[in-house]
């Protein structure tokens, strides 16, 4: 088995707040926080990325985004929120293991990285 941070979280080997589980997916606190409301949406099962998502498992990246979804809405995010898959070196990724930044809680604006 891959050993990750987010692998070691979800395991319950190291600290993590949790905001939401279950079989397939856990929500957890960002702990550097980009917006008021900064969560990680990701699977429980250890994926490193989008190109391994086998064909059996291709539901998980609708489940996660349903997921940010639902727990958007109980964060209470109704004006809106960010949804971000950072891939690949370029993209920004630092943690080796399939996840989605939910952001919101105040106006972001339209850009990601100011000019």
């Amino acid at each position: 088995m891959i050993e990750d941070v987010f692998c070691k979280i979800i395991a319950g080997e190291i600290p993590g707040e949790e905001v939401y589980r279950d079989d397939e997916v856990v929500v957890i606190k960002d702990i550097h926080p980009q917006a008021p409301v900064h969560l990680l949406v990701m699977p429980v099962k250890h994926v490193a990325g989008i190109e391994e998502l086998a064909e059996h498992d291709g539901h998980l990246l609708g489940k996660l985004v349903a997921t940010a979804h639902r727990v958007a809405a109980a964060q209470g995010l109704v004006k809106g929120y960010r949804l971000i898959i950072n891939e690949g070196e370029h993209g920004g990724k630092l943690v080796p293991h399939l996840h989605v930044h939910l952001l919101g809680g105040k106006a972001l604006g339209p850009k990601i990285v100011a000019e």
